[in-house]
């Protein structure tokens, strides 16, 4: 089992900045991946960023490229998503994922899901 706990949600002005945390905890083995996804009102679920946790190679998808970063801290088996110029459209639930087999865009690739944190841009 994996366990994912999210933070750092919160209301920001469109241009604004917000940092979404993801800190795992459990059974991980050392190929795995961590994903971030977001989900809007009436709105499927959307791939938004993904790193290999060893190698610390990240991607991301083509509507937050050069606006977000995904970064970690090793040592305390964190994931960071630093979102910057957010705009209303980035408004949804943000939702970390783990997954034993490296960086997908696929949602099914990920086992273990945390709880979601909302963000709100205002335009």
């Amino acid at each position: 089992q994996v366990q994912l706990v999210e933070s750092g949600g919160g209301l920001v002005q469109a241009g604004g900045s917000l940092r979404l945390s993801c800190a795992a905890s459990g059974r991980t083995v050392s190929t795995y991946a961590m994903g971030w996804f977001r989900q809007a009102p009436g709105k499927e679920r959307e791939f938004v960023a993904a790193m290999n946790w060893s190698r610390g190679s990240t991607y991301y998808d083509d509507s937050v490229k050069g606006r977000f970063t995904f970064s970690r801290d090793n040592a305390k088996n964190t994931g960071y998503l630093q979102m910057n110029s957010l705009r209303p459209e980035d408004s949804a639930v943000y939702f970390c994922a783990y997954s034993p087999l490296g960086a997908s865009m696929d949602q099914l690739a990920y086992d273990f899901w945390g709880q979601g944190t909302q963000v709100t841009v205002s335009a």
